[in-house]
């Protein structure tokens, strides 16, 4: 079961995700549109192990929601890219102590004409 929270995000907007006492995984949900992007900062230790997931849940799109993780101290360089997986998931050997980033975006037809789509994010450190 996934817990945890952290506040609908609009574009461009970084937010954190935190998880409840004793739990190890959250599940956010926000919305993105056209060429914006929503980033979320995650605390985790070197050794562990992200699971990460997104699915669609609505809006005016017809395409699908991607993440990308980024590592600390990242200009936009990934060490997961979501576009890449066709289940939307990824499991990522974190490399170090730090704040890691997924970054939530849109592309093709979506993106270009400015469409709107709902999604939730799973994210689990084992």
């Amino acid at each position: 079961m996934l817990t945890g929270s952290a506040p609908v995000v609009l574009a461009q907007a970084q937010s954190t995700i935190h998880f409840a006492t004793g739990e190890s995984a959250a599940r956010v949900t926000g919305a993105i549109t056209g060429h914006d992007y929503a980033d979320y900062r995650l605390e985790a230790r070197g050794g562990q192990t992200m699971v990460a997931s997104i699915e669609k849940t609505g809006g005016t799109g017809h395409g699908t929601v991607y993440f990308n993780v980024l590592p600390p101290g990242s200009d936009g360089e990934a060490i997961f890219i979501g576009a890449m997986e066709p289940e939307r998931r990824g499991r990522i050997a974190l490399p170090r102590d730090d704040d890691y980033t997924l970054r939530v975006y849109l592309m093709g037809n979506d993106r270009d004409a400015g469409k709107t789509i709902r999604y939730a994010l799973s994210v689990t450190i084992e």
